[in-house]
């Protein structure tokens, strides 16, 4: 069986380096498995990269084949991405944006979210991942929020009355949400404003989407759903979602009136 097409080439590079150190040393797979404590077929879906290879699998095999401490240290590099790889590409952008304007429809945008939220978001990953990999990504969450620090970059939310009211980890994690929020909208290059229920309804329930505006006055638009994701550069899709967004922008509640809102909101938990 070939390895997966999904799997971080990291997994591959390494998989395929403890098997020709293995057959370079004359030692069987059975020989490897029994040294390490682990079934054959386990060391054969390390060494073909279908499953990440384990510190101990490296340090034994180290060890077997004589590599000296090079294939132990391998193991750093095969950490769990903090971000899904499709995202890399934005992020990237992201972080030289000047502007960040982004909408969301059902949850709290990643920039905003607590670590609590993020870890119930993460926890819940269809299909599932491991314990280490949810940690991983919740250290990369909290990481990109760094970005909130940049005093010259302006940040604008528009969140769905919808988010506030979604029950993500249940009261009391929602409540700190919605208490973080109002301690983020006081940042001055931040605005958070909220879309009550029933207003803008045709561009509204057409999903989350963002736009990033950089220093050489260039427009990116992106958009995530079910597992896909896309990333804008044309003018005539990166204009529909500026018009979309202008729309949206213009029903919702201003930041004053949006902060009344998410503290009642609060207070109903």
């Amino acid at each position: 069986m070939e390895a997966r097409p999904d799997a971080p080439m990291a997994w591959r590079l390494c998989g395929n380096q403890i098997k020709l150190w293995r057959q370079a040393a004359g030692v069987s797979r059975e020989e490897l498995a029994a040294e390490a404590g682990y079934g054959v077929e386990a060391v054969r879906s390390m060494e073909m990269g279908r499953r990440r290879p384990s510190q101990h699998l490296l340090q034994v095999a180290d060890s077997m084949f004589g590599a000296g401490g090079k294939l132990e240290s391998a193991h750093q590099y095969l950490e769990p991405d903090k971000y899904i790889t499709r995202a890399r590409e934005y992020m990237a952008i992201e972080a030289e944006a000047v502007a960040h304007h982004w909408y969301d429809v059902l949850l709290i945008p990643g920039l905003l979210q607590t670590e609590d939220y993020a870890r119930v978001l993460m926890a819940s990953h269809c299909p599932p991942v491991d314990d280490e990999t949810v940690e991983a990504r919740v250290t990369g969450r909290m990481e990109r929020q760094e970005l909130l620090k940049k005093t010259t970059t302006l940040f604008s939310f528009v969140i769905h009355e919808a988010a506030l009211r979604g029950m993500v980890g249940g009261p009391d994690v929602m409540k700190g949400q919605l208490n973080h929020l109002l301690e983020v909208g006081q940042l001055r290059n931040v605005s958070i404003q909220v879309l009550p229920m029933g207003q803008g309804a045709g561009p509204a329930i057409s999903g989350p989407f963002s736009l990033l505006e950089t220093a050489d006055h260039r427009t990116y638009g992106y958009q995530e759903a079910q597992g896909a994701s896309m990333l804008y550069t044309d003018l005539e899709r990166v204009g529909d979602l500026i018009k979309r967004h202008s729309m949206i922008r213009m029903h919702a509640l201003d930041a004053e009136e949006s902060a009344r809102l998410i503290r009642r909101v609060a207070g109903e938990l």
